[in-house]
């Protein structure tokens, strides 16, 4: 197939997410104000227990088992275990550097075709072209929250020749910030057709109604989970994921350890110590704090942006929302975005980078343009802060909606 060969990688350009952040960058270094609604990282300081135990760790300079420390993938299992019920037993568990990676070699080593809702992260479609497995879209609406029905699914699934399917699904989802309400009804769509499902949970820990759920829990037989520290822990740049993998699919966790041998050997050793840490340790406080502060900004964006001009629907977990405005003026969401960054210097993604169709005048908006070193020092409690502290702790992002609202009034 012509989009699956070595031309077609070739081609591939680099990921918009970190354009975006490169690109604000070079605007702040020419002394423009950037409002950075873009990039995705987590705004908040590693907990300071974790990062004293990286610190503790520095001189491990051995190279760990290429699936990782066996302490570090015990304390995954466990993990997993206590949040959905689910035993992914340590043997099945493999430290990757990044979920992102983890997805990646799956894409590599799986030889099928995927099936990806649009709106979908970035990477996905661009890992699977690596891994030359064709992908199929569904389109998704506001109504069912950006996700897939049971019906559009199994629709997709008859309308494909070939059965060896992956179906991802990331909730609480980037870049809409919502979650997926119907997984009982798509994992009993996916267990008739024996579909393998990846999970991307890497975001879980971040939902806003305090649930952590997971397709695994309705379909754990065919169903890969990946995650990592990059988000809930503020670790993004540590680089360490895992993938926890069913045991009906061993063959692929043996493909993907033979494929991490031959390309990163191993995750750093020093960031897998103090990992076991925060995946033992209690948090709890850090992570009620850090996502009510997530949950306050995103709901005060919600509050000051949502108008007849601008469709939107309230965040329900990670720190994204995906804002319409619907005109005929641009004929792009590129050229939107482009245009919004011009005229108010705030930095959004348009939503064709997310598997939308160029036409649809949706954004991917990052609420997290905020110090959240300072922010954790406010005064917080487990009810929705009041607009004075955003006020005070997000002044960027306050005045960033302030323009961006004021912008969209004369679409």
């Amino acid at each position: 197939m012509k989009n699956l060969t070595k031309q077609n990688i070739l081609k591939l350009k680099q990921s918009s997410t970190l354009v975006i952040n490169e690109k604000c960058k070079k605007l702040i270094n020419q002394g423009k104000k950037v409002y950075q609604f873009g990039f995705g990282q987590s705004p908040f300081p590693v907990p300071e227990k974790i990062v004293t135990e990286l610190k503790n760790n520095a001189h491990r300079k051995e190279y760990l088992p290429i699936q990782g420390l066996s302490k570090l993938r015990e304390s995954i299992s466990k993990n997993l275990k206590k949040k959905i019920g689910i035993n992914y037993p340590k043997e099945n568990i493999v430290i990757t550097p990044g979920s992102k990676e983890a997805m990646l070699l799956l894409h590599v080593a799986f030889n099928g075709e995927i099936i990806l809702s649009a709106p979908s992260w970035v990477s996905y479609e661009p890992q699977a072209i690596i891994g030359r497995n064709k992908v199929h879209w569904i389109q998704t609406s506001r109504e069912n929250n950006w996700f897939p029905t049971a019906k559009q699914l199994e629709k997709k699934i008859k309308s494909i020749k070939k059965k060896n399917l992956i179906l991802i699904l990331n909730s609480p989802n980037n870049p809409s910030g919502t979650i997926c309400k119907n997984l009982k009804e798509l994992a009993s769509v996916a267990k008739k057709n024996n579909l393998i499902v990846l999970s991307d949970e890497i975001y879980t820990d971040l939902t806003f109604c305090n649930k952590y759920e997971s397709i695994s829990q309705y379909y754990p037989e065919r169903t890969f989970i990946s995650g990592g520290l990059s988000k809930w822990c503020g670790a993004g740049g540590w680089r360490v994921g895992f993938f926890a993998v069913p045991n009906q699919l061993s063959e692929l966790l043996e493909n993907i350890k033979t494929l991490a041998s031959e390309s990163y050997s191993t995750v750093n050793s020093p960031a897998q110590f103090a990992a076991v840490k925060a995946y033992e340790g209690d948090f709890s406080e850090y992570k009620s704090k850090t996502l009510n502060i997530l949950r306050s900004v995103g709901n005060y964006v919600y509050n000051n942006l949502k108008s007849n001009k601008v469709l939107i629907n309230p965040p329900q977990g990670a720190f994204y929302l995906m804002p319409e405005f619907p005109n005929k003026k641009y004929k792009t969401s590129t050229e939107l975005c482009e245009s919004i960054l011009d005229e108010t210097g705030v930095a959004m993604l348009p939503a064709s980078d997310f598997g939308f169709s160029s036409k649809k005048m949706l954004t991917r908006l990052c609420y997290i343009d905020f110090d959240g070193n300072e922010f954790l020092k406010a005064p917080i409690n487990g009810k929705i802060l009041d607009d004075k502290i955003i006020e005070k702790y997000a002044p960027n992002v306050v005045e960033g909606v302030k323009r961006l609202s004021n912008w969209a009034k004369n679409l």
